[in-house]
Formats: structure tokens, sequence, C-alpha cells
């Protein structure tokens, strides 16, 4: 804590809220050193960058307050509230609100439970407000590829909200994706030719602007896709789903409703097919899962949507360089774009496809020969060197903090003892005694010199060069290996650190 003046990081999801915690900050005469935002962020989610980067700085030291407007600006969460305080209490961190003053454990429980009670009253109302929507026959959720919003004025002179009506020209796509389905076209031939023919994809903010199979075919349980959209016959269908989010990676995650929960409303004014042609592609639909699966359709087992592809090395991290899609196993052994493979060649011609082992052999190779750079082997013992340090010195402050506290408790237990020789003895100094030797070493120990076990530097690390042999020792100063000794010239050791096992005596200083 600074003399006269306190430091304090001042959290925010609103520029209009810093300029009053500017001013809380001036009256009370902190100094702010760092400003966090988490804009447009719902402060359930404790994984958010601002909330994270927050907590970093103050347990990095030099800050003494967080500032926030309320406690629900840092968190809405009884869980992650009482986390936060606990964590900044050990680090000596105070959290101050310009509504609640400096919090405690009181103030953050009764907050927290305040905020959980907020959010699930709130998603109960909004709950409520949807079904009613979904009663007059109106839209829940974002407008469905097919649709566009539809404006009227009331009689009371406001505007409607909630009406869809059909747009024509993607209403024409959608006949022609069921029709080509049902005459045989897979998915992926579908997608391909609507990018191929340059037609807009759909627009839901989370997509890469092009058609793709999953775009067509979709998820038939969970109504998802452009195949299984029920809108299209007239039948709105709400509640097929929930979503919930996962407490460990924040991630929003949607769960199938029991058919009977599911609330249906009819809106005849919004049908695009005949009942004909959606019976013709669900029929295919069908024999499609039964070719490829019959168990899976016959039975609960094996269940397709569960099942997961085996991870390997290069999982994820391959890139196409031509369109940027992902490099996927396209068989068992080789890699091949999943932009040409699946959005056809209007998004990506590269059909070039290369071996598992071979790029991960190439990818390794490539690893090893950079990483053994003598520039980087230098950082690399210089970080060695200082992380060993840092935690060599860390635990001689602990080392020498218990020292201090073992003294003390065995000058007070040799006190005891001189009051009961001089005969003042009282039934609760045993007591005292028994708690006193329990703040002794542990059983087997010792008490052994303050600083005995605290190194004064760091080892020199032994690090791997290219060309190496074990034989030998990449010490300038070490003269194993050079000529008379095992043939081998000095300066490429590969092997364990402290130079144990192949005699070399020298060890520069850190």
């Amino acid at each position: 804590m600074l003399i006269g003046a306190l430091s304090a990081t001042v959290a925010w999801s609103c520029r209009d809220i810093l300029p009053g915690l500017l001013g809380v900050c001036e009256q009370k005469g902190w100094q702010v050193t760092e400003v966090f935002t988490d804009h447009a962020l719902s402060g359930k989610n404790a994984l958010r960058p601002g909330y994270q980067y927050l907590i970093q700085a103050a347990e990095r030291g030099g800050n003494d307050v967080i500032a926030a407007e309320s406690q629900n600006r840092l968190s809405r969460d009884m869980a992650d509230s009482a986390s936060l305080l606990k964590r900044m209490n050990f680090f000596g961190v105070k959290i101050h609100t310009a509504s609640e003053n400096e919090l405690d454990d009181m103030k953050v429980g009764i907050g927290g439970l305040v905020s959980t009670m907020f959010l699930r009253d709130l998603a109960q109302k909004t709950r409520r407000g949807l079904e009613g929507r979904i009663a007059r026959g109106k839209s829940a959720c974002e407008i469905a590829y097919g649709y566009r919003v539809k404006r009227e004025i009331l009689p009371d002179g406001t505007v409607s909200t909630g009406d869809r009506e059909i747009e024509p020209d993607e209403a024409a796509v959608i006949t022609r994706i069921f029709q080509d389905y049902a005459d045989g076209l897979s998915a992926r031939s579908i997608a391909a030719a609507q990018n191929a023919e340059a037609v807009p994809a759909p627009q839901s903010g989370k997509g890469t602007g092009v058609w793709n199979p999953s775009t067509v075919s979709g998820h038939i349980k969970r109504g998802t896709g452009i195949l299984n959209n029920e809108l299209y016959i007239g039948r709105l269908v709400w509640n097929r789903l929930t979503y919930d989010t996962n407490p460990d990676t924040g991630k929003r995650l949607s769960r199938l409703n029991p058919p009977e929960d599911w609330k249906i409303e009819e809106v005849p004014q919004l049908r695009i097919l005949d009942d004909q042609l959606w019976q013709a592609v669900k029929t295919r639909q069908g024999e499609v899962r039964q070719a490829m699966n019959p168990a899976g359709v016959l039975t609960e087992r094996p269940k397709l949507e569960r099942a997961r592809r085996p991870t390997y090395l290069l999982s994820g991290l391959l890139r196409c360089a031509c369109c940027g899609a992902s490099y996927t196993l396209i068989n068992k052994t080789r890699y091949g774009c999943a932009g040409a493979r699946t959005m056809g060649a209007a998004v990506c011609t590269n059909r070039a496809t290369i071996g598992r082992a071979e790029v991960e052999e190439r990818v390794l190779s490539g690893l090893k020969q950079r990483l053994l750079a003598p520039d980087l082997l230098a950082q690399f013992a210089e970080g060695y060197r200082k992380a060993f340090n840092d935690a060599a010195t860390g635990a001689c402050q602990d080392r020498q903090k218990a020292e201090r506290s073992l003294k003390k408790a065995e000058s007070r237990i040799s006190n005891i003892l001189t009051a009961i020789e001089d005969g003042m003895y009282t039934a609760s100094m045993k007591d005292k005694m028994s708690e006193l030797e329990r703040e002794g070493p542990p059983e087997g120990g010792h008490r052994g010199q303050p600083g005995a076990h605290c190194p004064a530097a760091a080892p020199e690390p032994v690090v791997p060069v290219p060309g190496a042999d074990r034989r030998s020792c990449w010490r300038p100063e070490c003269t194993r290996g050079a000529a008379g000794g095992d043939g081998v010239a000095a300066g490429t050791y590969f092997g364990g650190s402290g130079g144990s096992g192949h005699g070399c005596a020298g060890r520069p200083s850190a």
C-alpha cells in the first residue's frame, strides 16, 4: 500500500460507468493504474477476457484495490463472486464498489444471491414472453432463411413486431434444394452447386458466408438445416432445444427436449413447400440413414451424434493455404482441404492431399531444427536459470519464515518450562505446551541452520544440440570427448542436467 494514496484497478463494462468510477477513485485519493473492459458480455460468465486480465493484474502485485460500479459488474454468479473475494483476500487486494463500498463476505454472499435470483427470474419472464409470441404465430427467434421481417402500422399508430413473410427469391432456392435432394443429389453436391452459382448463403452472424453440407442437411432430430425446418410446411415448432452454459468452459450447449414439451403452432401463411415434396425428402433421409447404419436407425445403439473421430497430433491445427479452411482427414491416412471437398471448386480448388505420417514428420523435424538454434538455446538457458532462481528464492523465504516461527515457539516452550520449575504450574500450561510442540518440525524432521537448503544460484541447464552425442558435454570448459577422450568433439552433449554421469566438472555460475 502506498503512503498517501492507494493503487486501484478499475473494472468497467460500459463507457457510461467510467466517469463516475474515476470520480470515486479521485475522491478516495486512489491512483488508477489499469482499466479493464468487457463490452456486451454477461457478468455470469467468469471467462470474460477483461475479467481474467483484471485477476491476473491483481495477482502480479502492485495494486491494492479493485474498483467497480457494483458487485454485479464484476460477476453475477454467486460462486464466482465468492471465489474472487477469496483470491483477492489472499493477494491482499481489496474490492471497492461505488454502491457497496468495500466488499466483505456478507456483502458478497447477499449480492451474489440477489444477482443469481435476478438472472433466474429474468429467464423465466423472457421465456413467458416468448411463449406468448409463439401462441400468436409470431417469431420468437431469428428469422429463418426464406423469410423476411414484415412491418405494418397498427390502428393505434404503433409498428407491428414479430411478423414474417415469405422472401420469394429465397423461397425459390429452398424449393430447388428440396427437389434436388428428392431427386437423389447429396447435400455436398447441392452446397457445391449453390456456391458455384454464387447464391447468397443463409446469414446467421456465425457462418462463413458460403454454403456447406451442414447448412443443407443439418440435424434431423434437432430440426436444424434447410431440409429439416418444418416452418417451410407451415408448422412453427418452438422449445425443441434447451440451451445451457457449461460452467467450466463458458460455451453454450444445446439439449434436445422431449417432444411433449414442444410448442407447435400452425402458420399456413408461411408455407413454402407442399406436403408431397416434404414427404419425399423425409423418405430419402430415412433411406440414407438406413443405408449408412442400420443399427443406428433401428436400435438405440450406436448413436452417431455421439461418435467422435480419433484425435491425432495435428488435429485442428492444419489450414489450407488457398482458402483458409481446415485440412481434415479425408480417409484413415491422408489430410485434404475441407473447403474444397464440402463446398466445391467455387470456394477452393486445392485438391492436394498429404499423408498423416508425412506431415507429422515434417512438422516435428522442422520444430526440432528450429528450436535447437543457438539463440533459442540461449533463451531457454536464461529462462530456466531465472525460473529456478525465482523458485529457490520463494523456497528460501518460506523456510526462513518457518524457522522464525519455530524459534518463537521454542522460546515460549522454554518460558513455560521455566515457570513450571519455579512452581507456577497450572492446568492450562499442559494444553499450551501441546499446542506449541505441534508447531515444531514434522515427524522425522530436524531443525537445520537457516538457509541450509537454499541454493545460491541455478545450475547450468544441459541443452540438446543438433548432431549431439550423449558421451560429450556442450560446455566449452569441459574437455571430455576431446582428442584422446571418447573420440567425440566437445560441445555436443545431449543428456541430463547437472553433468552427473559423464565426468564434467565445469559449471558456469548463474
